[in-house]
């Protein structure tokens, strides 16, 4: 049986659980009603302190899953990715648009990572 860590859990998620050598992300969100770029800014800092707490780092994530409310802000939260992501270690990635818990929210990111 594999062991399974649960990292920042409350009552509805984790923020992070760690199994069978993988750190899964819940969806990392911003600021409500910052800037785009704000909002991916708070949202990539946020991934690389839970990848942190889990024992791995931005080098090591394998899938991305960004939600946007508005794909017209892609080149906008495209900027800030592409000065975060490590060259070299870019993962597998999907960029959709989507409504998001909240209307304040413009930019949700999932990440996957090997520990």
């Amino acid at each position: 049986m594999t062991d399974i860590t649960r990292i920042q859990t409350g009552p509805r998620m984790s923020q992070a659980v760690i199994a069978n050598g993988f750190v899964f992300l819940a969806g990392q969100v911003g600021e409500p009603g910052a800037s785009v770029t704000e909002q991916t800014r708070v949202i990539l800092s946020q991934i690389d302190a839970l990848l942190a707490e889990a024992g791995a780092d931005k080098t090591r994530i394998v899938s991305a899953q960004i939600w946007m409310a508005d794909m017209a802000d892609f080149a906008e939260m495209n900027a800030v990715w592409d000065g975060w992501v490590p060259q070299g270690h870019t993962p597998a990635r999907a960029t959709g648009e989507a409504k998001l818990a909240t209307p304040d929210y413009k930019v949700e990111i999932i990440v996957t990572a090997a520990l």
